[in-house]
């Protein structure tokens, strides 16, 4: 019997994500794999279907999302021994993992890292919903995934993994003073005058001077195909241009084009805590950043092999030129707590690529 403490605040930890599947309150069709649970989330698998469509959806209130892919669709992709799906178009894909939360239980969806890396776009859709990445309290039902990649074609399969999905009962922010309290007990970002102002913010070093005189990467058009289950199978200059800095700490982003780039600060996710990065100002329209939001508890943090690590930021510009300056911020951390210490923290047990990284490209691809 799986229960949540009445009052209880917090995002569930990977011990209480297991539970949920053995109660029956998340549902595989076939058993979790090895690393499928992380420290505070659940990587969510793709089935053996994928479905092209004419356009991005939401099903709304009373809609289910397969009834909008029969009015949608324009063909379907067999997964099941892998298969390209091409830049720029819109596919759905049913989740190998569907849902019977109990009422106090909502969840939220983000693209893994390696995902957001490599430029494919992908949400999750679950019946009913008017949100994408949210399905609320009580949900019975299917999960799908709708992805666009959008710059490199990639190879998928049944099985991949693309995106995750968070477990949270009641009101996990921190407010204000907690955040402030927690800054000055663990000094979460190694700036001497943070900026905590709805979360830690963030912003973008263009120095060059912790890259050896580079900011960051610019996607290469008319690549060939990333295969998203291949570690370190892809040549950097094949798929990457490096961006050296400029003397005036500044980088145009050039309409359409993708950019790996660093955060300056170096920020850390205590073991009792979990993060998220959120836009800066949504008013500012001209650029979006970081498609993978999820810090898990650990991320920098000393005690799991960390001293700090800077955000790796995923920028693409939108329909004008825009120039970013070294240090404008860009993003803000916005941090939760655990409901309880997860047994392993990030980069413990699943050899996490990321730890104690600086500006660091995907997995996918050979340094």
């Amino acid at each position: 019997m799986f229960t949540v403490q009445p009052g209880a605040n917090g995002i569930l930890p990977d011990r209480m994500i297991a539970a949920m599947a053995d109660a029956g309150l998340i549902l595989p069709a076939y058993p979790f794999v090895e690393s499928q649970i992380q420290p505070a989330s659940l990587d969510l698998r793709l089935g053996d279907v994928a479905y092209r469509v004419r356009a991005s959806f939401l099903p709304g209130p009373g809609a289910t999302v397969a009834e909008r892919i029969d009015e949608l669709k324009l063909h379907e992709i067999d997964l099941t021994d892998g298969a390209v799906l091409e830049t720029n178009c819109v596919y759905i894909v049913p989740l190998l993992e569907s849902l019977a939360l109990p009422p106090q239980i909502v969840a939220s969806a983000n693209p893994k890292s390696s995902t957001g890396r490599l430029d494919v776009f992908t949400r999750v859709i679950a019946d009913g919903t008017r949100r994408f990445d949210m399905i609320g309290a009580g949900y019975h039902g299917p999960l799908y995934a709708e992805i666009s990649p959008k710059t490199f074609p990639v190879l998928l399969r049944e099985g991949s993994r693309l995106s995750q999905v968070r477990f949270r009962t009641g009101d996990a922010i921190l407010n204000a003073d907690e955040l402030d309290a927690l800054h000055v007990l663990e000094r979460l970002v190694d700036a001497d005058n943070a900026d905590l102002v709805n979360g830690v913010a963030l912003s973008v070093d263009l120095s060059g001077e912790k890259a050896t005189g580079f900011v960051g990467y610019r996607a290469k058009r008319h690549t060939g195909v990333v295969d998203i289950d291949r570690r370190g199978g892809y040549a950097v200059d094949e798929f990457w241009e490096a961006m050296p800095a400029r003397p005036d700490g500044s980088l145009i982003l050039d309409p359409g084009e993708f950019y790996i780039l660093a955060s300056k600060e170096a920020v850390q996710v205590p073991p009792d805590y979990a993060a998220e990065m959120v836009p800066f100002d949504p008013l500012v329209g001209e650029f979006r950043v970081h498609y993978a939001g999820f810090f898990d508890p650990g991320f920098g943090y000393a005690g799991a092999g960390g001293k700090g690590s800077r955000a790796v930021l995923e920028v693409r510009s939108r329909e004008v030129p825009f120039i970013l300056e070294h240090g404008q911020i860009v993003g803000r951390l916005v941090y939760e707590k655990m409901l309880a210490r997860p047994d392993a923290l990030y980069g413990q047990r699943i050899g996490s690529n990321y730890q104690a990284q600086g500006l660091k490209l995907s997995k996918h691809f050979r340094v």
